[in-house]
């Protein structure tokens, strides 16, 4: 009897409602896992209609053509002799339910609905689908007549079951179940069930990939067998990037990965196991043969085939092998790059367009641009067709192939200098060095005409004449000034966006590349309506920290010294005039308070949960060391103020690439009011009590001390005879 079984995990990257397209990566997938031996396959979450359908999951066409595709993979000849399971959105009893769709041979053997919703986060599972509820009980499901016309099936079991093969037995979890704290796999791993597959979809954040590959190694450390990972991979038409890392593990190890940012649209993860490794494992484990002893039972569907072969003995197994992370700079050198790159060729555009100041915000977005093209040419280098043809369309020119990074960037990303009166040479010059350095279709222009048309306009209705503060006018004269200058570099950008490709002879058009970050967003540091609106940003969800740490890597990496001098130079908005042709302007002056200040009162405020009370009673402890109780409750209360004041710009946020757990990205991950009372009165004025009381307390320690210095003075004197 043979005990040797080849799994595999499928990695895809799928687009919400793209059913031709997520058809033919998952028979892709099938094909190739097919060739590499495997005899089950499974896949990502919902990986038919695509992940991020949200609200089409209300529509009965989303079902229909689930059902269409699926009745596809059941005729296709490669799906024969080997288990497959796919997911798909099930209607049962007028309940929709997020389902795994298990196969073999022409017949369907179970629909396995997902039990726990994820619905933090991004996620809002709950809205568009219901968690099966009967624990180890199925139903039975009418299959729809196209369905049962071809397998000959009028039902099938539907809910939490097993699949009892010849020689082993399979279940399954469907993404969240393993993040909960009450997950299935040990109550399977008790009834005996050997192989348990998860089928994600779980979006990357900075610094997680970790989360998902411990959560599927302790799945099997406790309980042992076999647990097959497989996750999303791309941007499905949302700002999230789903995350890769589908794995499989055995008995707390991993012994087979896929990538984590890559340019394939299918990757096939393989792993051949030895079943008996598994039983040995869990026999050991005495405490686990009592408890499975007494186990309740799953329902089980018995097949009538084996995952094994029969001559299998000298069968290579895989061995656990050591997962490396990518640091954080690694991350957003790779993951926006891909983001940026499954938009533009899903866009039907030309490229990007990108004003560039020669900060750190929009040399960042420049260099990650500079990365995707070095990404794509190494991909078309290692023969990829199908990056080397979406390039091609993209760009409009059947015969092209890319030789280096800078010479695709030239055609792939233009960028502008747009520069004021305001403007130092400084800035100018390391734009343009930047630009040169990665190849970009560099351009420089003035906008000091446009601007004074702008304001010739208002002074004509009105007869007023507005001043910068250093020029003798008001705050309110001055802040126009300031984002009128950035509202036409908004505008300027989309007319570029839109001729520079006709201008170069070539169809099509840009987008428009944001370049605000996450704190600057938090904050509301940003004009409404300025160069910050764009058609994407993929630094909208990272830190200035974190951007300066991937501006090093970048110098290095890419062997660009410029970068030095830009991470080095002050963040400036050039928005004032200058004053001796030096900047007098600062973001962290205008904004009144550090860019690291504001990624503690990010995470405060999001991960912690924290209002300005709760806020301020963990910064006076954590930054007691530098500043007084005082400084920090005035430090909070202009954080609050300023939030309140700005949250409406909010909802006008550029699409950003999802990376940072406190993004204050209005009603999709941050559900939160855009119109506040801004003067917190109630929360400062508990935070006023708090430092009277601390005041208070403070004297009152001192005072203790006082009397017991004074008390040990006087015993001292006593003891030697004096009078007291």
């Amino acid at each position: 009897m043979g005990r040797k079984v080849t799994v595999a995990s499928s990695t895809l990257n799928q687009w919400a409602l793209d059913f031709d397209g997520n058809r033919e990566r998952i028979l892709e997938s099938i094909l190739e896992a097919k060739d590499l031996g495997a005899t089950f396959r499974t896949g990502p979450e919902l990986e038919i209609c695509g992940y991020s359908c949200e609200d089409h999951f209300y529509e009965s066409d989303t079902f229909l053509h689930c059902w269409e595709v699926l009745l596809e993979l059941l005729t296709a000849p490669l799906c024969k002799d080997m288990i497959i399971d796919v997911g798909m959105p099930v209607m049962h009893k007028n309940v929709a339910y997020n389902c795994r769709v298990v196969f073999l041979n022409q017949k369907i053997l179970l629909i396995r609905p997902k039990l726990k919703m994820c619905d933090d986060g991004n996620y809002r599972e709950s809205r568009w689908f219901a968690p099966w509820k009967k624990i180890r009980q199925t139903e039975d499901y009418f299959l729809p007549r196209m369905i049962s016309k071809f397998t000959g099936q009028s039902t099938v079991p539907i809910g939490d079951a097993v699949i009892a093969t010849r020689d082993t037995c399979l279940g399954f979890e469907i993404c969240e179940e393993l993040w909960n704290p009450a997950s299935s796999h040990i109550n399977m791993a008790l009834d005996g069930v050997e192989i348990i597959s998860n089928s994600s979809g779980s979006y990357t954040e900075l610094r997680k990939a970790f989360v998902s590959v411990d959560l599927v190694k302790s799945a099997t450390f406790k309980a042992g067998g076999c647990y097959i990972f497989s996750n999303l991979r791309g941007c499905d038409g949302q700002r999230v990037y789903f995350g890769g890392c589908s794995c499989v593990a055995l008995n707390g190890n991993i012994i087979s990965r896929a990538k984590q940012f890559a340019l394939q649209d299918v990757e096939v993860t393989v792993a051949t196991l030895d079943l008996e490794d598994i039983r040995s494992y869990r026999n050991q484990i005495r405490s686990l043969a009592h408890l499975a002893a007494e186990s309740p039972s799953y329902p089980r569907v018995v097949v009538d085939f084996s995952l094994s072969q029969e001559q299998d003995a000298t069968l290579p197994i895989a061995s656990p092998i050591e997962w490396v992370y990518l640091r954080p700079e690694e991350e957003i050198a790779q993951g926006p790059a891909c983001w940026l790159w499954d938009y533009l060729r899903r866009s039907g555009q030309g490229g990007f367009f990108l004003p560039l100041s020669g900060g750190v915000d929009s040399s960042s977005v420049a260099l990650i641009v500079f990365s995707m093209c070095k990404m794509l040419v190494e991909a078309v280098q290692r023969g990829d067709n199908r990056v080397l043809s979406d390039l091609r369309r993209v760009l409009g020119d059947p015969e092209y192939t890319p030789r280096t990074p800078s010479e695709l960037c030239n055609r792939i990303l233009v960028t502008c200098y747009m520069g004021t009166e305001n403007s130092s040479k400084e800035t100018k010059q390391r734009a343009a060095t930047l630009a040169a350095s990665i190849g970009s279709y560099h351009m420089h222009i003035m906008i000091d005409k446009a601007i004074t048309a702008i304001i010739e306009i208002f002074s004509g209705v009105t007869g007023l004449f507005p001043k910068f503060a250093s020029r003798g006018g008001c705050p309110r004269q001055n802040l126009a000034l300031q984002n009128i200058q950035a509202r036409l570099r908004m505008v300027l950008s989309y007319l570029f966006a839109q001729l520079m490709l006709w201008a170069r002879n070539r169809p099509g058009g840009l987008l428009v590349l944001g370049s605000a970050n996450v704190d600057e967003a938090l904050r509301g540091y940003m004009t409404k309506y300025d160069c910050s609106s764009a058609d994407i940003n993929p630094i909208g969800g990272i830190s200035k920290t974190d951007l300066r740490r991937f501006l090093n890597y970048a110098k290095s990496k890419f062997e660009i010294p410029v970068i030095g001098e830009i991470v080095d130079a002050p963040p400036t908005a050039e928005l004032e005039p200058l004053q001796d042709g030096k900047l007098a302007q600062t973001d962290e002056e205008d904004m009144g308070m550090t860019y690291a200040e504001l990624s503690q009162f990010g995470r405060l405020r999001k991960i912690e949960k924290c209002g300005p009370f709760s806020m301020y009673c963990k910064l006076v402890n954590t930054w007691g060391g530098n500043c007084t109780p005082r400084e920090v409750a005035e430090k909070v209360k202009h954080f609050f103020r300023c939030y309140a004041i700005n949250r409406h710009k909010m909802t006008v946020l550029t699409p950003a690439y999802h990376a940072e757990q406190y993004s204050p990205d209005d009603n999709r991950f941050d559900h939160r009011p855009f119109l506040y009372r801004a003067n917190w009165s109630w929360q400062f004025r508990a935070i006023d009590k708090q430092l009277e009381y601390q005041g208070t307390s403070k004297r009152s320690i001192t005072n203790v001390g006082q009397q017991a210095n004074k008390k040990v003075d006087n015993t001292a004197r006593i003891r030697t005879g004096i009078a007291v």
